[in-house]
């Protein structure tokens, strides 16, 4: 039996949405996973093909393979010798998620393997744990567009919002050859903001989930901008000026860091998609950039057995 997961990329924050906020992308990881003999003594056996595949770890630090183990913590068991196939389609280190769909793929596939004794709900705070904040692996597991808070006094009581997604909004990324570690990105912030820019932030997240919902350009225009880390992380990304304005006049109602980045994210409408990615690939040739338009996926990690 083989048990293959697909997971999509991610981008988070989409501007004001500073690690709440984040929304799945027809882009995919595929994980696919088999028991070796209960005798192997050498695994987990691991092999990688696609964008990026050099750069993974074939032992037991894969990020994947340590998901793995930290289910199997949560049950107080160890994992099984495992073969594992990894289709890489997200490229690494450009702020789509590439570790997320890791965690997830890792939990969601080990989940299955053992019979699925976590509930989705369990499998969704694992991954969070793992990664550290939920902008990522939230919409990477379940999809769509998704609004993350906890309760009272951060007790991690975990409160998911699925946020309407208009279906006339397009999402363009470029993505350049050029790496940005989210270390690097999360380095250049600053440790305290004022209270006039936290007051704008909330403002414009209010707004971009309005925006969101009904397709409306102007609350959009406005509602993308921010003020807690894209003023910060601009410096880390050549080009992010000219991009920028070659995807407004194109006809983008914006244009947001995808996560930590490097990735750029535009949002449009269908009629005008090409015409804003084209736009953007001649803005950042000197990076070499990827465009592509993508579509929101709705459908999260998607489980397939053989």
């Amino acid at each position: 039996m083989a048990i293959t997961v697909t997971v999509p990329a991610t981008t988070a924050n989409l501007g004001p949405g500073f690690d709440c906020l984040g929304a799945a992308l027809s882009l995919y990881n595929s994980f696919t996973f088999s028991l070796l003999a209960p005798e192997t003594q050498d695994y987990p056996q691991i092999f990688v093909e696609g964008s990026g595949s050099s750069s993974l770890s074939l032992g037991s630090d894969n990020l994947l393979y340590q998901a793995i183990v930290r289910f199997y913590q949560a049950l107080g068991q160890t994992p099984p010798p495992l073969h594992i196939s990894i289709q890489m389609g997200v490229p690494l280190a450009r702020g789509l998620g590439s570790s997320a769909t890791a965690i997830v793929g890792g939990l969601v596939g080990a989940n299955v393997l053992a019979g699925e004794p976590l509930s989705p709900a369990q499998i969704r705070d694992l991954a969070i744990e793992l990664e550290g904040h939920p902008d990522n692996v939230v919409p990477a597991q379940q999809g769509g567009c998704c609004l993350a808070a906890t309760g009272m006094a951060g007790d991690q009581d975990w409160q998911i919002s699925e946020v309407p997604w208009h279906p006339a909004l397009v999402p363009v990324v470029a993505i350049p050859q050029f790496e940005l570690s989210t270390e690097k990105a999360r380095q250049v912030l600053p440790s305290t903001y004022s209270r006039a820019d936290a007051i704008f932030n909330a403002a414009h997240v209010g707004l971009l989930l309005r925006g969101l919902d009904s397709g409306h350009g102007p609350w959009l225009r406005a509602a993308l901008q921010d003020r807690i880390h894209q003023p910060y992380r601009q410096s880390l990304i050549p080009g992010f000026a000219a991009v920028h304005q070659a995807a407004i006049a194109a006809g983008a109602y914006g244009l947001v860091i995808s996560g930590a980045g490097p990735t750029l994210l535009a949002l449009t409408t269908p009629d005008k998609g090409e015409g804003v990615a084209q736009a953007m690939a001649q803005a950042w040739e000197s990076a070499q950039a990827t465009v592509q338009v993508l579509a929101l996926d709705r459908s999260g990690a998607k489980v397939q057995v053989t």
